[in-house]
């Protein structure tokens, strides 16, 4: 029997996408393969592991990303998928918050020069490590070194935002909504995911279109709202700590819950809100950047709507959240999150978030508006209004 357990109990809001999502139609021949790898590597302890880790079904989501790319970058994209899945449910989301946090950033280190570094023997000589050798290898045969630095950089920026959002936890800190984003962009592996979209599809955009202004503001605008969505799609899977008696899991409905003093669903309806102001400039920054954008950048562009839109509805089905680990022995197959549409924003706004983390995205539009803004700081001591959340409005001093 289906199951569905978003926001723990509590019905998912509808989500404004107005992108269509396509995905690959040799999807299933390429999780087959995928599935023959995995098992020949030997990276799962038992067949109970291998079944969630099957459950994200890391391929559909690939095929998502890029659903016009090629066969092999694409198969080689969703082996990484499910190896980082892997290393999340094993080494990145068990023990203690302090132990796990030491754990990491020793382990990002170490991944990090593997990959820079291939045949190093930096995470030792196990079929995890062996695996991310061949990765490795497979990547670098595949990829030119441009496309290869940039995915290096993406490993590094996604390492960093999960040794930082641990490393809140081990100290019992929930960062402000300033701080959250940006490190969440890091930790759902935004910039992993914006290299494969050049990898996968054939592609190498010039480094001046890449890293311009504009560019890196809808790459990043990209990055929250997945981090968004996530953080509303995973919520059942992510939430057994509150139950326990322990400090709730970083998202983003849990940072404005704790800094605005609010209830669940007027923070589910703050982060949509958040979620749909920059859904709003991301179409318009797009739409802005495809006037004059080369073949590669226009591919890059249309890539990072298929990200957004395809994240979704790859969620949806997943029963990695559809029928989570937490309260599940095993996935439950035609489990579905029952995710449903609105056709406009929930915030149609048009101007920038009062957040200075993100706010200058906004500057990238072509004639930026010249009225005065009203930050708040990055300041994880500081209380975030729940009135204040889309109005600029600064709040009161208070503890984390």
């Amino acid at each position: 029997m289906p199951a569905s357990a978003p926001l723990t109990g509590r019905p998912l809001p509808p989500f404004y996408c107005p992108i269509e999502s396509a995905v690959h139609p040799r999807a299933d021949r390429i999780e087959r393969r995928a599935v023959d790898w995995l098992d020949a590597s030997g990276i799962f302890a038992n067949d109970v592991d291998r079944a969630w880790n099957l459950a994200a079904h890391a391929t559909e989501f690939s095929c998502r990303v890029a659903p016009y790319g090629e066969e092999e970058p694409l198969f080689l994209f969703a082996i990484w998928n499910h190896w980082m899945f892997a290393l999340d449910d094993v080494r990145l989301d068990t023990g203690s918050a302090a132990a796990r946090h030491l754990d990491i950033v020793d382990l990002g280190f170490r991944m990090t020069r593997c990959v820079e570094a291939p045949g190093s023997g930096m995470l030792g000589t196990g079929p995890v490590a062996a695996a991310l050798d061949d990765l490795v290898a497979r990547t670098r045969a595949l990829t030119t070194p441009v496309q290869f630095q940039r995915l290096t950089e993406g490993i590094r920026d996604f390492l960093l935002g999960v040794a930082w959002q641990n490393g809140n936890s081990a100290r019992g800190i929930m960062p402000t909504l300033a701080d959250y984003l940006p490190g969440r962009i890091s930790d759902v592996g935004g910039r992993f995911d914006a290299a494969f979209i050049e990898i996968a599809n054939g592609i190498e955009v010039p480094a001046e279109e890449l890293y311009s202004d504009a560019v890196r503001a809808a790459t990043e605008a990209t990055g929250l709202i997945v981090a968004c969505d996530n953080d509303l799609l995973s919520y059942a899977k992510e939430d057994s700590r509150r139950a326990s008696g322990q400090q709730p899991g970083q998202n983003v409905v849990n940072v404005l819950m704790h800094h605005n003093r609010c209830t669940l669903d007027q923070a589910v309806a703050d982060a949509q809100a958040v979620r749909d102001r920059t859904m709003t400039l991301f179409l318009a920054l797009r739409e802005q950047l495809l006037d004059d954008a080369g073949p590669a950048l226009r591919r890059y562009l249309e890539g990072l709507g298929h990200f957004i839109a395809g994240n979704i509805r790859w969620s949806d089905t997943a029963p990695r959240y559809a029928s989570p680990r937490n309260r599940h022995e095993l996935p439950v197959p035609g489990a579905t999150l029952n995710v449903t549409w609105r056709s406009g924003p929930t915030d149609p706004s048009t101007e920038p978030l009062p957040i200075p983390t993100v706010a200058w995205w906004w500057d990238q539009l072509r004639a930026p508006r010249q009225s005065p803004r009203h930050h708040w700081t990055s300041d994880r001591h500081q209380d975030l209004s729940s009135s204040g959340v889309l109005a600029g409005g600064s709040g009161a001093a208070a503890g984390s």
